[in-house]
């Protein structure tokens, strides 16, 4: 009798234990690396910790244009994760995926979670919507396109260090007087085609492409070409050929040039910020991007960029009750505010920007509020932000003609108009693709 109550006892023991471990699981397929991997993980953690019945696994699957294809390739096969981050530019493409995804505000709502998009700042939720209105992605790590410099470096050229330089021809200056302080790397840019064709737009409030800038239709045309941005990549080749400016390579390959000490300006993504505070040995700034002051209305806004939350096909309605749940949880404005603190993405919530703002981070942080008061001005429809099809192409594109430029083999003119050419051909294939 005694080993038949054991036996029993066992088997219950197992029964709950078995029970205990049946949590539903969400695969996260994204593409955040180093400091900004480790927050992605945190978040998982604090999430599955929170509650016992959903399990999020974050998995990173390369960089973004990686993740894409490789989420692409795993729907057609059967087994694409739940949750794929997506960076802005694959928006377009994500929106023509019919029966791929999930609009995120069905999710949410066949859920039964609040979902409210007008708490999300305008320019991140308008982004992210569809003309019908509803919201077809979760925004995750927005982020905008700013200005760092090092402050020891410009102390040591005699330059200012609570004042940064404010217009290209002050970027010019500077950069001038850090090469003759021994400086090798006065200047860099990374995400060039984000930062110095893409944002200068808006920041100029100059068109980047036609429909409003994609965003009122495919049959959409690229305008990088105007006068305006021949000057300014006439001004950077200039700078090139003078060891003013230093091209460290696409994409966000350029950060560790300015994290090091080796340059001491760099236009990026406000997402460096994480890595910078966690990582630079030396005093260092933020602020707004350059602008040309003779250009009527500038500066205007800058774009949005980083990624979304897109939500795959497919999946059993538990699993979606799931994702609905941590999406809640990861809006919610302490979870948002301390996110935006530790790696510089925007605070997707008016909400969360008012916390932040209220516990003094801005103050103590001076610089750490210029992604937000870039973004929340009013914007026009040469400045609501670009949606191309094709444009992960497009964006290699363009890389390869500036790389032309830097290296003296093209002049701005040309690299421009072929950008255009080229650019134009991959619109073309999107919209013919697309159709009805």
């Amino acid at each position: 009798m005694r080993f038949k109550t054991l036996a029993m006892a066992s088997a219950l023991a197992a029964t709950l234990s078995t029970s205990a471990l049946a949590q539903t699981e969400i695969q996260w397929w994204h593409s955040m690396t180093a400091v900004n991997g480790e927050w992605v993980n945190d978040l998982a953690k604090q999430f599955n910790e929170s509650q016992k019945e959903f399990k999020i696994v974050p998995t990173y699957k390369g960089q973004y244009d990686e993740s894409m294809t490789a989420a692409v390739a795993a729907f057609r096969a059967g087994n694409a994760p739940h949750i794929l981050q997506v960076f802005e530019v694959g928006t377009a493409t994500m929106m023509a995926s019919k029966g791929a995804i999930v609009p995120v505000g069905q999710v949410m709502k066949d859920a039964g979670e609040k979902f409210d998009p007008s708490g999300y700042i305008p320019a991140v939720a308008g982004y992210y919507t569809a003309p019908s209105g509803q919201m077809l992605s979760f925004p995750f790590n927005s982020s905008t396109t700013i200005f760092y410099f090092n402050k020891d470096a410009f102390k040591a050229a005699g330059l200012p260090t609570d004042k940064a330089p404010a217009t290209w021809p002050e970027v010019v200056a500077a950069a001038a007087k850090l090469k003759a302080s021994g400086h090798k790397c006065p200047f860099t840019t990374a995400w060039q085609n984000w930062t110095q064709l893409e944002s200068f737009s808006a920041w100029h409030n100059v068109e980047f492409a036609t429909k409003n800038n994609g965003l009122s239709g495919l049959d959409t045309r690229l305008k990088v070409n105007s006068p305006l941005h021949q000057r300014h990549i006439e001004n950077l080749a200039s700078m090139a050929k003078q060891g003013l400016f230093i091209y460290k390579g696409r994409g966000n390959v350029p950060e560790a040039s300015f994290v090091s000490g080796e340059c001491a300006m760099i236009a990026t993504s406000s997402g460096f910020y994480g890595n910078v505070a966690k990582n630079a040995k030396f005093a260092y700034g933020l602020t707004a991007l350059p602008y040309y002051p003779d250009v009527p209305g500038a500066p205007q806004n800058t774009v949005i960029g980083g990624a979304s939350l897109w939500v795959m096909a497919g999946k059993k309605s538990e699993e979606y009750k799931g994702i609905a749940k941590f999406f809640s949880f990861i809006s919610t404005p302490e979870v948002q505010s301390a996110s935006h603190k530790r790696t510089g993405y925007l605070p997707i919530t008016t909400a969360a920007y008012q916390l932040t703002d209220k516990s003094g981070f801005y103050k103590e942080n001076p610089g750490t509020d210029v992604a937000v008061t870039q973004m929340i001005r009013k914007v026009t429809d040469k400045s609501r932000g670009i949606r191309l099809g094709n444009y992960v192409q497009i964006r290699a594109i363009e890389d390869e003609e500036l790389e032309q430029v830097w290296s003296g083999k093209k002049t701005a003119k040309e690299a421009l108009d072929a950008i255009v050419t080229r650019g134009n051909e991959q619109l073309e294939k999107f919209q013919k693709a697309n159709k009805g």
